[in-house]
């Protein structure tokens, strides 16, 4: 079967690779979409934390069950998507009810290889119904799960104020789903085009350029003098991570959704006066996979509304490095497979 193989950072190649064969836990699926994600382009770029080279990519994904192994009340044919975070089970994350978090996690086409291909094994216990939902819906519930997840980790209240800083695919999925809780959301980037697509695609009328001189004043006068309670990093940028604890208000929360491999830093007296509490949020649950495809049958968040690039998987070699390029306007781009 046909593969793309990330060979080192900048590299891709087509490879003819073995169609995987049927073992005992296991499920054969035939990938009909994959979804372009940040950690695809971060590690084409070689700035992806956990990664090694060569890596077949992609996680998000849809596709056809073709054997589905002893996975229970699942049929050959049906249209599905999967989580994409393999656990062992049995560590004291796993124990806790947190497998996104394992010790010993292996996440599809990060640490084991992905969903560049024709046919995929995965873990049944990783299946996910579709649910009547498209292709193109299924293969974008993934990154909607992180967002979702974030918003869980924040325990975002009715009424709340919160700041998502990074408007890309991740950053808007925690916006949608903060809107969901019952938050009042600000979106911070500093692509105006980003801003912009909040504006009039996802009816996100408070923005923030993170660039501007008085991004400070703009916070604190949308939220009237409060500042946010919950304030969401979505970027993965050092830079970014640094400057959001300025924009917290006592007694808030700040969540780190977004990944760099660097130290992050910050006032203590600042952090210590606002009894502010610092958390991170790593992947998603079932029960988060569940609450998008939810809403998603329910009308409150669409999936399709991200997607501004199509391609072929012919095509993806050739595309992939111009979608690095803030230029290329890319929200969020999916490759159709033959």
């Amino acid at each position: 079967m046909n593969a793309l193989v990330c060979l080192t950072p900048g590299q891709l190649a087509y490879q003819q690779t073995e169609k995987p064969a049927l073992t005992p836990g296991h499920a054969s699926i035939r990938v009909t979409r994959i979804g372009i994600c940040g950690t695809d382009l971060h590690a084409f770029e070689g700035t992806q934390p956990y990664f090694d080279y060569p890596r077949i990519l992609g996680h998000e994904l849809a596709g056809e069950l073709i054997e589905p192994g002893d996975a229970s009340g699942f049929s050959v044919g049906e249209t599905i998507t999967f989580i994409p975070y393999f656990n062992c089970g049995a560590c004291i994350a796993c124990r806790l009810g947190k497998p996104n978090c394992c010790v010993q996690l292996q996440v599809c086409g990060v640490h084991v290889d992905g969903g560049m291909v024709e046919y995929l094994s995965v873990p049944t216990y990783s299946l996910l119904h579709g649910e009547g939902l498209s292709d193109d819906q299924l293969a974008l519930v993934e990154p909607l799960a992180i967002g979702a997840h974030g918003i869980r980790r924040a325990e975002v209240r009715l009424g709340e104020s919160v700041l998502v800083i990074g408007a890309g695919p991740i950053g808007l999925g925690v916006m949608a789903f903060a809107r969901i809780a019952g938050a009042t959301v600000i979106a911070m980037d500093i692509n105006e085009a980003r801003l912009a697509f909040c504006r009039n695609n996802l009816g996100i009328n408070q923005t923030v350029n993170a660039q501007a001189p008085d991004a400070i004043e703009q916070i604190r006068e949308l939220t009237h003098g409060d500042m946010p309670t919950v304030v969401i990093d979505a970027t993965g940028s050092l830079r970014a991570i640094n400057q959001g604890f300025q924009y917290l208000a006592h007694g808030g929360r700040y969540v780190l959704v977004g990944l760099q491999k660097g130290d992050i830093s910050f006032s203590h007296p600042e952090f210590h006066k606002r009894e502010a509490t610092l958390m991170s949020s790593r992947n998603a649950t079932r029960a988060d996979f569940e609450h998008v495809v939810s809403c998603v049958k329910q009308g409150l968040v669409d999936p399709l509304a991200y997607i501004t690039h199509r391609v072929g998987f012919a095509q993806v070699a050739t595309e992939f490095a111009g979608w690095l390029n803030p230029a290329s306007g890319v929200i969020k781009a999916i490759v159709e497979m033959p």
